[in-house]
């Protein structure tokens, strides 16, 4: 009988035994309570890919791993496409033109004027106002013909565009006007101009043109001129030695004049000898400065 009940004892022991090694006899993390030790964490994240260390779970006293908090990669940003750097001075626009130190006098003034191509009066230089000077310039005679707003051009647009043609006593029939002050001429037919204002240079220091009203009393092609020894194109007398004829030196030279005559350009030599008759009235007014 003793036999027997060691024998029931020693089977009762092995089961417990069993059950033991089922729970966490083995588990190498145990605590000694007989709860399951926390995953690895290294498990934890290969799985869900979540970092945080699991919390216990208040209820059963077991780590509960955090629900896995899926990382959503933020979208990349499309690189924005690279802007044209802004220049840091002020923008130039090469327009083939050097620019003058009267660019905004000579805008005003062939604004004014017209006819010569559209100008922005600004100041500045643009293509437009380039080949609208180059025109103006080319018209009157200015050297060189680049479309730079220079003294000259200045001086030659400020004297046309203020020019007033109205200050000349014409009366009827065809009337030639000299305007001294400014040196301009132009004709005028029954009050409406035929010609002009054009550019003029008159008698210098010593030898000014007299202002007064005349007639025209003598006419030729090609004049000889006695005591200067020079060809005189265009001739057209008014006043004793004094007439009208195209200019033999660079009509913009300031520094010199005639001995009393009004020199023009060729293409304003030829329309006022094209006009002109034998009695044609002159009228001229004012004084040119410095004589």
């Amino acid at each position: 009988m003793q036999r027997v009940r060691f024998i029931a004892r020693a089977v009762a022991l092995a089961a417990v035994l069993l059950v033991g090694v089922g729970a966490c006899a083995l588990d190498p993390q145990g605590d000694g309570t007989g709860a399951a030790a926390p995953a690895p964490v290294g498990v934890t994240e290969r799985e869900s890919g979540a970092s945080a260390t699991p919390t216990p779970d208040r209820t059963t006293g077991r780590p509960t791993p955090q629900p896995s908090r899926t990382t959503t990669p933020k979208p990349s940003r499309t690189p924005k496409p690279s802007a044209t750097p802004r220049p840091t001075g002020p923008s130039v626009t090469y327009t083939g033109c050097p620019q003058g130190d009267r660019q905004r006098d000579v805008e005003t003034y062939l604004a004014r004027l017209g006819g010569f191509g559209t100008v922005t009066v600004d100041g500045k230089q643009s293509a437009a106002d380039c080949a609208a000077i180059k025109r103006f310039q080319r018209r009157y005679g200015i050297s060189p013909a680049e479309g730079r707003a220079g003294r000259t051009t200045s001086d030659v647009a400020r004297r046309l565009a203020t020019t007033d043609v109205r200050r000349c006593r014409a009366g009827s029939g065809l009337t030639f006007c000299v305007d001294l002050t400014r040196q301009t001429v132009w004709a005028m037919r029954n009050g409406t101009v035929v010609l002009g204002p054009t550019v003029t240079r008159t008698g210098m220091a010593g030898y000014p043109t007299t202002a007064g009203t005349y007639r025209v009393g003598g006419r030729n092609l090609k004049e000889w001129s006695n005591p200067y020894e020079v060809w005189l194109p265009y001739w057209q007398q008014f006043n004793g030695g004094m007439g009208f004829h195209e200019t033999t030196t660079y009509l913009h030279n300031g520094a010199i004049g005639s001995h009393g005559c009004v020199n023009l350009l060729h293409a304003d030599a030829v329309r006022l000898w094209e006009l002109g008759r034998l009695g044609t009235r002159v009228v001229l007014f004012g004084r040119r400065p410095g004589t």
